[in-house]
């Protein structure tokens, strides 16, 4: 007989936990929680301050369109040492 501990289970809950929301389009405000990190209290805060593309069809229950997460994580994108420099010396050819 196999024992399962605790942390076996909990490790397989959450590979279908995963599993399930990578399927998802239509996200709740606790899924989507669970999918980008954040904690709900501060997508909630995100969504009140219309920061965070987000869906309220009865006024009341938030939902989040996973590609439009996917695009919102994304913004803000810093550059790496590397490109920032590249970009100097383009622009310093240019000008020359």
């Amino acid at each position: 007989m196999t024992t399962i501990t605790l942390e076996t289970l909990a490790d397989r809950i959450q590979i279908l936990t995963d599993a399930i929301l990578a399927n998802k389009q239509t996200l709740n405000l606790k899924e989507a929680s669970a999918f980008t990190g954040l904690a709900e209290s501060y997508l909630y805060k995100l969504t009140s301050a219309q920061e965070i593309p987000h869906y309220k069809p009865r006024g009341k229950k938030i939902y989040f369109d996973r590609t439009e997460l996917e695009l919102w994580l994304k913004t803000g994108r810093v550059k790496t040492n590397k490109a920032i420099e590249s970009d100097a010396v383009k622009t310093v050819l240019r000008g020359a």
